[in-house]
């Protein structure tokens, strides 16, 4: 029996031949033998791995060091790298928090060959299970190979990234009604908003380059796509179009969101102030009725009866006259 070596236990493998799966999860070291057989295409899938994992891997198929250094270090840009004997595609799936409003990454990369699909995700959190269903779900298409396969796992990346999107959109209409609320809501307002918009600019950042990286792959030269999935890739290309356009409407009203906040929030001190200025000029009457009559000096009606009923209906009918004023003009 075969001892199972590190890269094998992290290792998922699968061999298609003409278009059926005839096994899985076999041995690292027999990616060669499979791959020089007839109408066979080999998928292997690996799970944070390091330089040592992948130049297995990279023996049997002879990958570049340069797309081997970008595949284990971390933080890669959104990119389809060219090399003579493959091609180095690296991307990124997400995750919305709609609770907290906060994106999340996860780094998949992916070398490209004529016979084979290696498949790297740096954590535990992208669900290749799903990307496995999806292929499952096609057996019809299978028969393409290689294209079909990194059909499924760029198609799943970027249903990801349009969910994401219609997620952040759901989260800022929800905003809208916030803002627009009767009791306000200004911290909540503007914690939201940037919140938001930084995972924006992060879905931005992602989603942008897959353009270019779904493009490159659909052009004749590179000869990964085969004329049977080209609509199917021509599908993800229009669904990336989308999810861009999105994004970046998204951003612009996000930043709508954050001045008319802003604005709302000026119009209400103005309201505000406007009605502590007609309440102080109401006090202000019987204040300086009051403050006349208090004077230490004699004066028409000082100490009488007919002096104090004068005052009173001074004061009476000078506030009401001024808050009638006030509240015909919507001062008050």
């Amino acid at each position: 029996m075969t001892t199972p070596t590190a890269t094998d236990q992290k290792a998922t493998t699968r061999v298609y031949r003409a278009g059926r799966v005839e096994r899985n999860n076999f041995p690292v070291k027999d990616i060669s033998e499979y791959i020089d057989q007839p109408d066979t295409t080999v998928w292997v899938d690996l799970l944070s791995p390091d330089t040592d994992d992948l130049q297995v891997i990279a023996e049997e198929l002879g990958l570049h060091e340069l797309a081997i250094a970008d595949a284990v270090n971390a933080r890669q840009r959104p990119k389809l790298d060219r090399y003579a004997t493959h091609d180095f595609l690296n991307m990124y799936a997400v995750r919305l928090d709609t609770a907290t409003g906060q994106l999340s990454l996860s780094e998949l990369a992916a070398f490209i060959t004529p016979r084979a699909l290696v498949t790297v995700h740096k954590d535990d959190q992208f669900d290749i299970d799903e990307v496995l269903n999806r292929w499952d779900g096609s057996p019809d298409l299978a028969r393409n190979g290689v294209g079909f396969l990194l059909h499924g796992l760029i198609d799943h990346v970027v249903d990801g990234h349009f969910e994401a999107v219609q997620g952040l959109d759901e989260e800022i209409e929800k905003l809208e009604d916030l803002l627009f609320d009767q009791q306000p809501h200004d911290g909540d307002v503007q914690r939201r908003s940037f919140e938001l918009r930084k995972s924006l600019v992060t879905l931005r950042r992602v989603v942008l380059p897959m353009r270019e990286v779904v493009n490159s792959l659909m052009r004749r030269d590179s000869k990964i796509v085969q004329e049977e999935m080209t609509p199917y890739f021509q599908d993800v290309y229009d669904h990336v179009l989308r999810a861009t356009e999105w994004t970046e409407s998204l951003r612009d009203l996000v930043t709508t969101i954050v001045e008319t906040n802003l604005t709302i929030q000026g119009n209400r001190l103005n309201v505000i102030t406007k009605k502590v200025t007609s309440w102080a000029a109401i006090i202000a009457v019987p204040t300086a009725i009051t403050g006349f009559y208090g004077q230490n000096l004699p004066y028409p009606g000082f100490s009488t009866p007919a002096g104090f009923l004068a005052s009173s209906i001074l004061i009476v009918v000078l506030s009401v006259a001024l808050y009638v004023a006030f509240k015909r003009k919507d001062w008050l």
